[in-house]
């Protein structure tokens, strides 16, 4: 059975977002998935200090010197087989607190730890408005985890437009990346 952490991001539990994760955690585990949940919105995470210079313990020993919920989140990630990282959309970018865990991650391990390197994901961003900041959000979510190493698998936006027809399709696209998972696909890059 593979471990998959779903780690969303929206300051509104049951709008879009929570649908998209729900529905895509609901395909997860009917193939058999064990499913790890984080909602960043409910963690104490601080933003990145850049201490001594922007290069600190994170470059020298890939730990981060602030002592919040980063570590823990960090390790369910390490200890994954696969994660789906899902943001509700503001501004044609990641939220808040998505974008200030995604800065210390990038930090401790792209400059050191490499534990998340070679791990496939699925990238979901959800737009309440227009969607059209859909596939930047999308662009950078995908940027900063290449920096680490990851490759995504899927790169799905779910807006207001779309959401009757793709949030039936999440609970197929977790069931195929759980299957993917198993078999070891894998794409050319």
């Amino acid at each position: 059975m593979k471990k998959v952490t779903v780690l969303w991001s929206s300051p509104n539990a049951d709008g879009l977002t929570a649908s998209a994760k729900d529905r895509f955690a609901r395909g997860l585990e009917l193939c058999g998935a064990e499913v790890r949940e984080i909602c960043l919105n409910r963690m104490k995470i601080e933003h990145c200090r850049a201490c001594a210079n922007g290069w600190g313990t994170c470059r020298q020993k890939g730990e981060c010197v602030i002592r919040d919920d980063f570590e823990d989140i960090y390790r369910a990630l390490r200890d994954s087989d696969g994660i789906v990282w899902i943001s509700a959309v503001y501004w044609s970018d990641m939220t808040e607190c998505f974008k200030a865990f995604l800065d210390r991650l990038r930090r401790c391990d792209a400059a050191h730890n490499h534990f998340l390197n070679g791990k496939r994901c699925v990238l979901i961003v959800c737009a309440g408005g227009t969607g059209r900041g859909t596939l930047e959000c999308l662009t950078q979510m995908e940027r900063g985890l290449t920096h680490m190493g990851m490759r995504a698998y899927d790169r799905i936006p779910v807006v207001r437009y779309n959401a009757d027809y793709m949030l039936p399709a999440l609970t197929e696209a977790g069931r195929t990346y759980a299957k993917r998972l198993e078999t070891g696909f894998d794409m050319y890059y």
